[in-house]
């Protein structure tokens, strides 16, 4: 799908920030695509770009409306409807991330069949996948796993990207999720994959390559947390990581939208290896990867100084301090990734 930018992101009426993350991904990582954002009453999200209405966004020449939301089940609410039919008939296309299709809604489908606009349902991939097969295929590969979901997966993997694509290292960030498929314009959701197909469909994702590649998986969800933990399951057994990095948020307790306590970094670094040793037997832990936004500086570099002390892994806040310290590890322990430099 070629989704075209220049881009309004909607957040609708969401409760909180965290609710806005795919709208917010784009903006952190494709900031030059994102004209403005709509919210309507009660938004508690702020993107912090330009608030606009459709009239405004058409005049700056915005080409997509992109419903940039990530809530429970994926559901889109009635009472948008109104606002995506208005960007229709101002003539945007609208892509959006969540479960429920576009073109579900009646209203939306007349109006892009009346005014010859497209809907891209970026969730649902036209794809046939196979089932996980677990064979060893030539390249390596690193996946972030989380002690929850919304814990820094994706950021970790994209940073990774762009500090080992600066080193010359052959990098590819692969995206399983709504957000990434925005931001690198290919991969797959593999939430909306049914059950059987979704090792298969990272497998797809992440396929053979030259033997010195990287492939930087986007971890989903926990093993740990009880809605997700299936998805995450699968994508560990398709991604059959030669390293994985665990990715923390430390002022939880509870996992996100469960009243399941936060398991321990160790109790991740411990499962991880257990189940992802069906896959690939060398398995190991890289590094920790910590969302330290609600701390302190100072607070932050002591929490990350005693992590590393703890687990004797290097541990950083890839937004806030790079993720250099986890790429100085990979190559000191994958010695063979700076044998072949990026090429295109």
């Amino acid at each position: 799908m070629q989704i075209n930018p220049p881009y309004l992101m909607f957040l609708g009426d969401v409760h909180d920030q965290l609710a806005a993350k795919t709208a917010q991904g784009i903006v952190d990582w494709r900031a030059e695509w994102c004209v403005g954002q709509l919210r309507l009453p009660n938004c508690k999200a702020d993107l912090g770009i330009a608030d606009m209405t459709i009239a405004g966004a058409k005049a700056k020449g915005v080409k997509t409306l992109i419903v940039g939301v990530a809530n429970a089940g994926g559901v889109l609410p009635d009472h948008w409807t109104s606002v995506i039919v208005e960007a229709i008939e101002a003539g945007m296309d609208v892509a959006s991330g969540l479960h429920t299709k576009l073109g579900s809604k009646p209203e939306i489908a007349a109006a892009a069949a009346k005014h010859g606009r497209t809907l891209f349902d970026v969730r649902h991939s036209d794809m046939t996948f196979a089932t996980g097969k677990g064979d060893k295929r030539p390249g390596l590969r690193l996946l972030t796993v989380g002690t929850d979901c919304s814990a820094g997966k994706k950021y970790t993997a994209l940073a990774l990207e762009k500090e080992m694509r600066a080193r010359g290292l052959d990098a590819d960030f692969r995206a399983t999720g709504q957000t990434g498929v925005f931001i690198s314009g290919r991969g797959c959701a593999i939430d909306a994959v049914v059950a059987d197909f979704i090792s298969g469909a990272v497998e797809w994702i992440a396929p053979a390559a030259d033997a010195n590649h990287w492939d930087l998986i986007e971890g989903q969800g926990s093993l740990f947390h009880p809605s997700f933990a299936g998805v995450s399951m699968g994508l560990l057994h398709g991604a059959q990581p030669d390293a994985f990095v665990v990715c923390h948020e430390p002022t939880r307790t509870t996992m996100r939208g469960v009243k399941t306590p936060l398991p321990s970094i160790a109790d991740v670094i411990d499962l991880t290896l257990r189940c992802g040793k069906l896959t690939n037997p060398a398995i190991k832990p890289l590094g920790i990867a910590v969302n330290t936004k609600a701390l302190g500086e100072a607070e932050a570099k002591k929490y990350l100084a005693d992590l590393s002390a703890e687990y004797g892994l290097p541990a950083t806040d890839p937004i806030r301090f790079g993720v250099g310290v986890l790429v100085d590890k990979l190559v000191a322990d994958y010695p063979q990734s700076g044998k072949l430099a990026r090429v295109g």
